[in-house]
């Protein structure tokens, strides 16, 4: 996965601040004389990129690689270096969760934004619940015990029922199967559920 980057455009102080502390930083620094620098510059490849102008400067972006969303201005001065650190992890942290917000699943998309499972243009609205089911059970191969989903999805402990559990996935493959008539989606045998 690409590191993700700060663009720092006109803001050489807040450069030499972070590039001190380079090694112990999760994204990459670039800093830019003006914007015109910036525009032109050959870093601009990253999927995962804010854009740190000085101040209420625009941008003009005529690169469409260049997203709107992507630009995060400082304008409120003074501004303590840990609240810049919040900030900055704050917008990556967004950034990386609207990038990661689509995961393909066997033949289906699901979006975790608008909470959907979509298939062949078809899509079915789906809980917070079902998503954690669906996630948990595609990170995990093999089948997942009832206790373990219960534990590992609900953060209940192993001695209380497993009738939510199974009520839940129950109703997950009602959905799919009327919707999508699949009835292979989330699949059981003796050693739990799981999604192949």
């Amino acid at each position: 996965m690409t590191k993700q980057a700060i663009h720092i455009i006109d803001f050489k102080i807040l450069y030499n601040i972070f590039d001190e502390i380079r090694d112990y930083l999760e994204f990459q620094i670039f800093h830019y004389k003006n914007e015109e620098d910036f525009l032109n510059s050959n870093n601009l490849d990253h999927s995962d990129s804010l854009i740190l102008v000085k101040s209420n400067n625009k941008v003009s972006l005529n690169n469409e690689k260049i997203d709107r969303k992507k630009i995060f201005s400082i304008s409120k001065y003074p501004i303590t270096i840990d609240k810049l650190v919040e900030l900055l992890n704050v917008n990556l942290i967004k950034q990386k969760y609207n990038y990661q917000s689509n995961i393909d699943i066997n033949d289906y998309a699901l979006d975790l934004n608008s909470r959907t499972i979509a298939k062949n243009k078809e899509s079915l609205k789906l809980t917070q619940k079902e998503i954690d089911i669906i996630l948990f059970l595609n990170d995990y191969k093999k089948p997942q015990k009832v206790d373990i989903l219960q534990n590992k999805v609900w953060g209940y402990s192993l001695e209380l029922e497993t009738h939510t559990v199974e009520t839940h996935i129950y109703r997950l493959r009602k959905k799919i199967n009327d919707k999508f008539k699949d009835n292979n989606f989330i699949l059981s045998n003796d050693d739990g559920y799981f999604i192949k």
